[in-house]
């Protein structure tokens, strides 16, 4: 057996569900509603923040990341933590989000090449990108909704 000078740190994988509420999101609005919750209500209209829900096959979902805050105008969503996460998860479906501290509710083509390259990671790994939903105080614009997932 090899001896390595270095210690290398063992990653594990720990889920614990304890006692938490199940949130079944069935559309959009539902998604939407969720997800205004994990969003800094102070900071929605100031920068932009990326936020990640995991379902499992029911649709519940079993947790959420911040994945990224970035400043007036833009932010990275990081394709391999995002996936990182919900392989990590076990999660059967994702909701990405972000949000648009303008109130615009287009998305941009940044916007649309990144949904696309996260929809295809997903497919990868048998993963549903079930939404990609841009949030702004007083509404919402939905990928799904617009038939463009």
């Amino acid at each position: 057996m090899k001896e390595y000078k270095t210690t290398i740190p063992e990653i594990t994988l720990k889920y614990k569900s304890g006692d938490v509420k199940k949130v079944k999101v069935c559309s959009s609005s539902d998604g939407y509603d969720l997800l205004k919750e994990f969003y800094d209500q102070d900071t929605l209209e100031l920068t932009e923040s990326v936020i990640v829900l995991f379902f499992n096959r029911a649709n519940n979902c079993i947790g959420w990341m911040k994945t990224s805050t970035g400043g007036l105008d833009q932010c990275v969503m990081d394709i391999r933590v995002i996936m990182a996460t919900a392989l990590k998860s076990a999660a059967s479906g994702i909701i990405v989000s972000h949000n648009h501290p303008s109130g615009n509710l287009r998305p941009s083509e940044s916007d649309n090449k990144i949904t696309d390259k996260l929809n295809q990671g997903c497919k990868i790994f048998d993963i549903k990108l079930m939404d990609h939903i841009i949030v702004t105080e007083a509404s919402y614009y939905s990928y799904a909704d617009e038939r463009k997932l």
